[in-house]
């Protein structure tokens, strides 16, 4: 599936009409070929869990500034290539279990953004997981390959037992009639998406704001510019640490070599680019492992300095867990 701003923004405004799609199966089942979309790993007492909802194609439209020979030059030196369609990126979430508690962080696509997104509960069931049994779901954002996952066909709780936390300033936004009629009335359904994808969750919300706990272990962490509330999670256990950084980065292979560049889904483009710098900063002063949403699957490695500016060091697989 090719991304642009258009078909975007068409999704956005047409998938409120949940009852033509098809419920999303989050059940703990066995299937007759086991999904291989998942990465079991520990840091420190903490298992995570990368779990992958899918693909979509970025499109050179929604890259501000795309150069198709530069860009595939990079692509191919992260033996990586130049889809048709444009950019090739992951849709990743995570399970987080501590202390006796199950946390994913963000909720997958369900059926909102076409047919190569919407696996999570595939990934899910390769681990024999079931909803019911999550006691939390921490979003980075309210996008909808973020918060999809969270309702059914029907428009209801599909994580019938768990709180959801989010940023207050990102609850704000998208509940904001002022902002939301100041838009084009193409993207309104934006607005709709996040609102329908987080009201059943109304009475058990957990709205965060700066660095906050947001239970032990689990800080959330400011990362404005993606959308005015992005947050990433800070996980701590022991002398170890892992940051969830959500949609900091989107091209793996693009976007360290060159910080700059955005896409046309960044809300504020400026400070988008300085909270990504000022995270690679910190990360790699730090030894930071980090991981986020579309990071190339698993999406778990460390930032390093480079000569020209900053490159992400991919972890080295554990086994065995």
């Amino acid at each position: 599936m090719s991304i642009t701003r258009r078909n975007f923004l068409f999704s956005a405004a047409a998938a409120p009409a949940l009852a033509a799609a098809p419920a999303p199966v989050l059940a703990s089942q066995t299937s007759e070929k086991p999904f291989q979309g998942t990465y079991r790993f520990t840091v420190g007492d903490a298992t995570v869990i990368a779990l992958l909802d899918g693909y979509l194609d970025a499109a050179p439209a929604i890259i501000p500034g795309f150069d198709e020979a530069s860009v595939s030059v990079a692509l191919e030196r992260a033996q990586q290539k130049l889809y048709p369609a444009g950019v090739r990126i992951p849709v990743n979430a995570f399970l987080v279990e501590i202390g006796g508690r199950r946390v994913l962080i963000d909720a997958g696509t369900s059926s909102f953004l076409g047919d190569t997104m919407g696996d999570l509960s595939k990934a899910l069931n390769a681990h024999n997981i079931s909803p019911a049994s999550i006691d939390m779901v921490a979003l980075t954002h309210i996008h909808p390959d973020h918060s999809g996952g969270l309702i059914d066909a029907n428009g209801q709780a599909v994580f019938v037992n768990a709180q959801l936390a989010v940023g207050q300033t990102e609850y704000g936004f998208w509940h904001d009639d002022a902002i939301m009629a100041s838009v084009p009335e193409s993207s309104r359904g934006f607005f709709q998406i996040a609102r329908n994808t987080v009201a059943p969750y109304a009475d058990r919300m957990i709205l965060h704001n700066g660095e906050q706990d947001i239970l032990p272990g689990l800080t959330s962490l400011p990362l404005p510019g993606h959308t005015p509330g992005h947050a990433g999670y800070l996980l701590q256990t022991g002398n170890d640490q892992l940051l969830f950084w959500g949609d900091l980065v989107h091209m793996t292979a693009l976007q360290f070599d060159n910080p700059s560049l955005t896409i046309a889904f960044d809300t504020d483009a400026t400070q988008t680019v300085d909270t990504r710098l000022s995270m690679f900063d910190r990360a790699s002063a730090d030894n930071l492992l980090v991981t986020g949403a579309h990071l190339d699957f698993p999406g778990l490695g460390k930032v390093r300095k480079s000569a020209n500016g900053y490159a992400y060091q991919p972890a080295p697989w554990q086994y065995g867990t």
